[in-house]
């Protein structure tokens, strides 16, 4: 192995430990020294790749949020009804959380986190918010074309955006209180098709406009 490959190999790892750690204990509960241990490195090493802890932060999550916009926008940018396009992005969003338990629970954490941060802009959260801003607009498009076009009733895409990440990153990020309300593990195969199955059909009930009902005369 070349040492660029190892030195690549080497921050894959932290990234990947780090995700696990955060999405357990949050930015403020975790240490460098625990993450490059739990990483089989030196603290030394660490630091040749990431300069402060908030780098290696928003690095995971910038990662994190990248792994689903890389699969969500060809998703949102496909072709087909408006109904079938999202019925398509729910399942890659679902996909995506349930290939990697660790990210659902970074993501949520993420949202309460902020007074771990100056108020002032933060030049490493910038891919992060990028990626997540990407996805946003995507899917708000992808609602507003289905209102126009008749296929989805008039909604506030940015509330049905609201309940799309409560119905996806919420349900993969509630652990064990989650599948004690479900009954199993929320990412086994079938639980996993469940969910899907189960948001798409909320969606095709109280987002697809109906025909209006013919009155007699």
């Amino acid at each position: 192995m070349t040492d660029e490959a190892q030195s690549a190999g080497s921050r894959e790892k932290i990234l990947e430990v780090a995700e696990a750690l955060f999405a357990r204990r949050g930015f403020a509960g975790v240490g460098l020294r625990e993450v490059a241990e739990t990483a089989g490195l030196g603290k030394s090493s660490l630091f040749h790749h990431f300069r402060s802890k908030v780098q290696l932060y928003f690095d995971v999550l910038g990662r994190a949020l990248g792994r689903i916009e890389a699969r969500l926008l060809p998703t949102l940018a496909g072709g087909g009804e408006p109904m079938a396009r999202l019925d398509r992005a729910v399942d890659t969003m679902i996909d995506s959380l349930a290939e990697q338990p660790a990210t659902a629970r970074l993501l949520l954490r993420s949202i309460f986190e902020d007074d771990d941060f100056a108020p002032d802009p933060i030049p490493e959260a910038e891919p992060a918010e990028r990626a997540l801003e990407a996805m946003i607009a995507g899917l708000e498009a992808l609602l507003r074309d289905g209102v126009t076009c008749g296929a989805f009733r008039p909604v506030s895409a940015r509330h049905m955006v609201q309940t799309l990440i409560g119905a996806t990153v919420y349900h993969f990020a509630s652990g064990d209180f989650g599948e004690q309300l479900v009954g199993g593990s929320l990412f086994s195969a079938d639980e996993v098709r469940r969910r899907k199955d189960e948001v798409k059909s909320l969606l095709h009930h109280g987002l697809a406009a109906t025909a209006p009902v013919p009155t007699g005369g």
